[in-house]
């Protein structure tokens, strides 16, 4: 399998780094990969699950988010709807140089913004999440004291995963205005809700919120052995499989 760098543009100029994932023989579909929040596109899930996917056909392209990783931008400048707007952008490149995306694979926040981004992409034949907060405002939870600085001073340096970030207020008035409801119930793609029953930093609960808004064909299946973040590689590879297995009727 060949691991190609294919950085691509944003809408606002911005260059983002991203690596394509391509089979040895013919590309069956191509699909997205949108990472974690403050994590990057070389997080071991990432890695794992587009590899995984590329045995199997499935051509993957994953990305840093704007102001993450080797990406251009400022962090502290991005939110949830810009997440979105580098997914479509991320969505566009692909089809110029392969083919449209006809799977979404979204881990932790990632999740809930490949849920966002599908009305935006009519390609789109089915989406796995990883982990999905049924409510974007839920990643708000991890910048903890700070809020209150945030509120009061409009932003603040918070640690996250032991790296420093600048978070501005606008990130929480954005993810605040989001509710992705009516998008699971619209959603009219297929559904594969993945998540951990022991998720200690998104509750188990957020699946099953996710899964009973969405209309059929919607699936679920426990990652009853992982953490968060797949940090086990064992476990990352399990999901992959089962994605790669659960999407070939849908593509």
């Amino acid at each position: 399998m060949a691991s190609t760098r294919f950085d691509f543009e944003t809408k606002s100029g911005d260059q983002l780094a991203a690596l394509l994932e391509e089979p040895d023989g013919e590309i069956k579909a191509c699909a997205l990969f949108a990472h974690c929040f403050t994590c990057s596109k070389d997080i071991l899930a990432a890695r794992v699950i587009a590899r995984t996917l590329a045995a199997t056909g499935i051509g993957v392209l994953r990305f840093d988010f704007t102001g993450l990783g080797h990406s251009q931008g400022e962090f502290a400048n991005t939110n949830f709807s810009s997440n979105i707007a580098d997914l479509i952008s991320a969505a566009n490149a692909l089809a110029s140089r392969i083919a449209p995306p006809t799977l979404l694979i979204g881990h932790s926040l990632g999740g809930a913004a490949i849920i966002a981004a599908a009305r935006h992409l009519p390609s789109v034949r089915a989406l796995a999440t990883i982990g999905a907060p049924a409510d974007p405002e839920h990643v708000v939870h991890n910048l903890g004291p700070a809020i209150c600085e945030i509120e009061d001073k409009g932003e603040a340096e918070v640690t996250l995963a032991g790296r420093p970030f600048r978070v501005q207020k606008q990130f929480l008035d954005d993810v605040r205005e989001h509710n992705l409801d009516t998008d699971i119930a619209n959603l009219k793609r297929a559904l594969l809700v993945m998540h951990a029953p022991t998720d200690q930093t998104v509750g188990i609960e957020n699946a099953a919120h996710i899964f009973s808004l969405a209309k059929h064909p919607k699936s679920f299946i426990s990652l009853d052995k992982a953490d968060h973040l797949l940090s086990d590689a064992g476990e990352a590879r399990y999901a992959a499989n089962v994605i790669a297995a659960w999407v070939s009727r849908y593509l």
